[in-house]
């Protein structure tokens, strides 16, 4: 019997192996892939195609591309299906060679509300979509991110074109603050799912606050976008949405280690419930570091420019459609972050200082379509955010200072989206809010209350011109009415050119800090007052003996008098694209602002440095161009780039300087000995601005071993740090950050059927840092992995 089996097992061999050669002759493996397009031959990422009859899924990338390997000749079936457009079916005969192919998709007129520019989806709770902004847009998908290998908000923005990422010294080395065209973080409204965030250090918004988790996307809007948001939104916003709608259970687990004790680590969880009416998302993130100091040079080895801290946020949001036209949504956050930090510049000069933060909001609505033209949402928001700072001299046991601040706010919105026509699409809605701050050195709590009502009229006059025409009227107790248009204009030049221009107008009322704080920095020995109180403090530390010098005429000045800034946002640009593969984006901007409001010094104490207070600006520019360039050089290797030019300039400081006003008019270079007479050309601009800015990538995958590399080059232009040759402007003789290139890598290859990533994360490798950028660390190397479970 063995011998009989060895015999079959034996000739079955035999035939396998002269027939195999054949065999595999005539049923060769190819390659299938391509690119799905959009009608403007732009790319459409996260597309579905379907090959049948085989039945395999793939998804496209960031570039439209797709591919399907191991495939015999043949004929085969491509079905690809994106929101917002109509489904595509393909027949494709598989010869013996290799197939590249190009698909384009129409956009779906009957699904008007989820067709967006760039073929990107609205947020699923807001009917105000940031691509209907007259202003340039920029989104940033999940996968993005992750192929960055980013944790914090910071990071990823600080590698975005025409943006930068400064620390704001005055908010005690813990506001990371965001700079959009030049807009500086006071101007720049953070939200998420399109609801405003709190808590901001001086005006400035600190980004380190936000944990990437759970972000499915963020837009951002450069330049004036009050016509959306309203106030704090006159340069720019950053939108975060979300993840949703989970169609399958899955959940995720990830943990990053590295330099400087830094540890992220994230769960998360995502199902359908009740046959797929209604789906929830829960997400939790752990964050800490050692903090790095970068001012080795006057602070000591314990001490820290950037604080060590840990971070704690938790994130949920569930959505249930209760009828057939009718969704309810609910979304909540928390958020904790406690950090200590030292500075020492002797044995008895040694203060430490401990700051803790809380955040938590609350988000409800229920979206209700009345039918295929009309569709409505309700909206109610909470946030309370929360900070407590103690400073003390470590040798000698002193309390040096603290700070309690509180901040909480109430907002009900009513949306509608009336789609009368194909050609024509209406956006309005109205609403209030209610905005409370307590503070310890008030006499009393503040209350801020606001309304507003806003239309946005979306009109394809013909098949190549799409308007945009927005107005919001905004009113509050302290500052009244302010009306805020929009005009916004794109044109199909040819089928790869497209122009658009824009104008919006922005205006920002000057939060109750700039108004009524009194905030004391023991670490750097500066007092800074609000506005309609410097006057009385001032006057009331004079009597007592604490002042040394007092500038009364601007005490004057200041005394109940802060106005709201106003802003005119003008944009214009082109984007081409002459092949699949390539798209070329330029545009130039002018942003012009009346009122801007500015910390100056009201006087000087006996033991106190300076004490600062808030004035307006009569009139400030920023004013340059943007160009980018995505390249697909091959299925395997996708190269970009962005380069931004900008001017930044105070006129007012230019009109001092001409008058030749003391000491404007005073021009001292301690290094080359030069003192005359200040000239025009002396000024340089604002601070923290580059006038030049360049970021450079290159994807590449090796889908063999299913690897991605991902490469990315910022460099930035040298930029004033401050005044340091006494004149009140800044000139070629004052304190700059130089020239500087931040080199960062990211490696990713994906096991287990793709379930689990090793990733490895090398930030800043060329390991430059400078005493005047404290929250830029020096190199910071990571590794980890992520495993993801999904349900078949």
């Amino acid at each position: 019997m063995r011998l009989r089996r060895f015999t079959i097992y034996n000739r079955l061999i035999l035939v396998l192996w002269f027939f195999l050669p054949s065999i595999l002759i005539g049923q060769s493996r190819n390659l299938l892939s391509g690119y799905v397009l959009d009608s403007l031959r732009r790319p459409l990422e996260n597309a579905q195609v379907t090959l049948h009859p085989d039945n395999k899924i793939m998804q496209t990338d960031t570039a439209g591309f797709f591919s399907f390997t191991d495939l015999y000749s043949g004929t085969y079936k491509l079905e690809v299906r994106r929101v917002g457009f109509a489904p595509s079916m393909h027949a494709i005969a598989l010869e013996d060679i290799d197939s590249l192919i190009t698909i384009h998709l129409r956009a779906d007129a009957r699904q008007i509300d989820t067709v967006l520019v760039n073929g990107k989806v609205a947020a699923v709770d807001n009917l105000v979509r940031v691509e209907s902004s007259a202003m340039p847009v920029k989104i940033i998908t999940r996968r993005e991110i992750e192929l960055m290998g980013s944790r914090r908000l910071d990071e990823v923005m600080k590698e975005q074109t025409g943006v930068a990422v400064v620390n704001d010294v005055a908010g005690g080395s813990r506001a990371v603050g965001v700079q959009v065209q030049g807009f500086s973080s006071n101007y720049v409204m953070v939200l998420i799912d399109g609801q405003p965030m709190m808590g901001r250090n001086n005006g400035n918004f600190d980004l380190s606050r936000i944990s990437v988790t759970n972000i499915e996307r963020i837009e951002i809007i450069k330049g004036a976008t009050s016509c959306l948001y309203g106030s704090d939104a006159l340069g720019g916003a950053i939108n975060i949405v979300t993840r949703h709608g989970a169609v399958t259970p899955q959940a995720q687990a990830s943990i990053l280690y590295g330099s400087r004790n830094i540890v992220d680590a994230t769960l998360e969880a995502e199902t359908p419930f009740a046959h797929q009416r209604g789906s929830v998302v829960v997400s939790g993130n752990y964050y800490r570091t050692d903090g790095f100091n970068t001012d080795r040079q006057f602070l000591d080895n314990e001490s820290t420019t950037f604080p060590p801290y840990e971070n704690y946020s938790f994130q949920g949001r569930g959505r249930y459609r209760v009828s057939k036209k009718g969704t309810f949504g609910l979304t909540s956050r928390y958020a904790a972050r406690k950090s200590t930090m030292i500075n020492a510049w002797s044995e008895d000069l040694r203060i430490e200082d401990k700051q803790e933060d809380q955040e938590l909001s609350l988000a409800a609505s229920y979206d209700h379509s009345f039918s295929s033209a009309l569709r409505s949402m309700s909206r109610y928001y909470y946030t309370r955010f929360h900070t407590q700072m103690d400073a003390s001299w470590l040798q000698q046991e002193i309390l040096a200072g603290a700070e309690s601040f509180g901040q909480q706010a109430h907002r009900l919105e009513q949306q509608f989206a009336y789609t009368p026509m194909q050609a024509l699409k209406f956006t309005g809605g109205l609403g209030a809010g209610l905005e409370r701050m307590d503070e310890q050195s008030l006499d009393e709590r503040r209350s801020l209350n606001t309304a507003f009502a806003f239309l946005q009229t979306e009109w394809k006059a013909t098949e190549r011109l799409l308007s945009t025409l927005g107005l919001r009227y905004d009113y509050s107790n302290a500052y009244n009415g302010r009306l805020s248009p929009s005009l916004g204009l794109q044109y199909q030049l040819h089928s790869s050119l497209l122009l658009k221009a824009g104008v919006g107008a922005g205006f920002k009322a000057p939060d109750y800090k700039m108004r009524y704080q009194v905030f004391f920095n023991p670490a750097a020995n500066y007092l800074v007052v609000g506005s309609d109180r410097a006057k009385q403090i001032i006057e009331a530390m004079d009597a007592s003996g604490e002042i040394s010098f007092k500038n009364t005429y601007m005490l004057n000045i200041l005394d109940n008098n802060l106005k709201a800034e106003k802003s005119l946002s003008n944009n214009i640009g082109l984007a081409w694209s002459p092949s699949p593969k390539l798209q070329l984006d330029a545009s130039l901007f002018y942003h012009r602002i009346n009122d801007q409001i500015n910390t100056v010094v009201v006087a000087n104490g006996t033991t106190i440095t300076s004490i600062f207070s808030y004035r307006n600006l009569p009139k400030a520019v920023n004013k340059g161009f943007e160009v980018s360039a995505t390249y697909q050089a091959s299925r395997s290797l996708q190269l970009s780039a962005g380069y931004q030019y900008l001017i930044a300039k105070d006129l007012a400081m230019l009109d001092s300087i001409r008058s030749g006003r003391y000491p404007y008019n005073q021009y001292n270079n301690a290094a080359t000995g030069e003192y005359r007479e200040s000239r025009e050309s002396d000024y340089w601009g604002i601070e923290d601005r580059s006038r030049h800015m360049l970021n450079l990538k290159a994807l590449y995958t090796y889908q063999p071993w299913d690897i991605n590399l991902n490469l990315r080059a910022n460099i930035r232009g040298r930029y004033p740090f401050q005044d340091i040759n006494g004149n009140q402007f800044i000139d070629n003789a004052d304190a700059f950050v130089p020239w500087h290139t931040l080199l960062n890598v990211t490696l990713e290859k994906r096991i287990f059927d793709q379930r689990m990533t090793i990733r490895l994360v090398g930030d800043n490798l060329l390991n430059f840092t400078n005493r005047n950028m404290l929250g830029q660390p020096g190199r910071v190397v990571l590794a980890g992995l992520s495993y993801r479970w999904m349900k078949d």
